[in-house]
């Protein structure tokens, strides 16, 4: 966004000049910000727990969260989902800008949380505070944006709830080809940038499991706490 304001800044400017408004281009030295290379945030475990706390299974806030992150789908097609696409224990989607058709399985969180929400004659899950489908995937990312504020987060997109769903996927050791099958990515590299960190961990654990005599490779166990680490977060 700052990389566009800036452009459009310039070319404003640069009509000013033209027009003889302005003689100079104040926006001439001021740098272009760099784009991250990761991407969009990755949700955290943490902050995942924060946001289930805050917004409970029977919210509109939880059924978006839960369908974003147990489908791995993008917000223009989150919108779009409703009971008349489910189908047993599935779910389908048509996906808008690669037109990849997905069944996806319910996850039981998921499941659960499309159970506790009242019965609505409208068509799609995902509901405004007026209990209208979002017109757009704009305005559904702002509003997760919004609720995610709520449960005290910043920077915690609605895509990063995505890019989650794929490094859980990962972290469960499951291959690219699978993930793809949840994820509907076409390009099977996309979804190893999604997974990398989430292989780096697993490697980087079965790498010391492996230095360490009698654990034969397993893997290090993440919840056991560090004992000065403990104490500095009390400090």
């Amino acid at each position: 966004m700052a990389r566009q304001m800036l452009a459009a800044l310039r070319a404003l400017m640069a009509f000013a000049i033209k027009n003889g408004d302005r003689e100079d281009d104040p926006t001439r030295d001021i740098k272009r910000p760099k784009l991250s290379k990761s991407g969009w945030h990755n949700w955290t475990e943490e902050e995942i727990a924060r946001f289930e706390a805050r917004h409970p299974v029977g919210t509109k806030a939880r059924l978006a969260f839960d369908l974003a992150l147990y489908t791995g789908q993008r917000a223009a097609d989150l919108i779009h989902m409703g009971r008349q696409h489910v189908r047993g224990n599935r779910i389908s989607v048509v996906q808008q800008k690669t037109g990849t058709p997905l069944w996806i399985p319910l996850a039981r969180r998921l499941l659960a949380s499309i159970e506790a929400m009242p019965p609505s004659d409208e068509l799609t899950f995902i509901l405004t505070e007026h209990g209208r489908p979002f017109g757009s995937g704009k305005k559904f990312s702002s509003r997760m944006l919004q609720w995610s504020r709520d449960a005290g987060l910043n920077g915690c997109p609605l895509h990063g709830l995505r890019k989650a769903c794929c490094r859980r996927l990962a972290e469960a050791g499951c291959s690219v080809n699978q993930i793809a099958a949840i994820s509907g990515h076409k390009s099977l590299s996309e979804v190893e940038r999604y997974t990398r960190a989430a292989d780096q961990v697993a490697l980087a654990d079965e790498a010391i499991a492996k230095m360490q005599p009698g654990t034969d490779g397993a893997r290090i166990a993440t919840h056991t706490p560090v004992p000065w680490v403990e104490r500095s977060k009390k400090a």
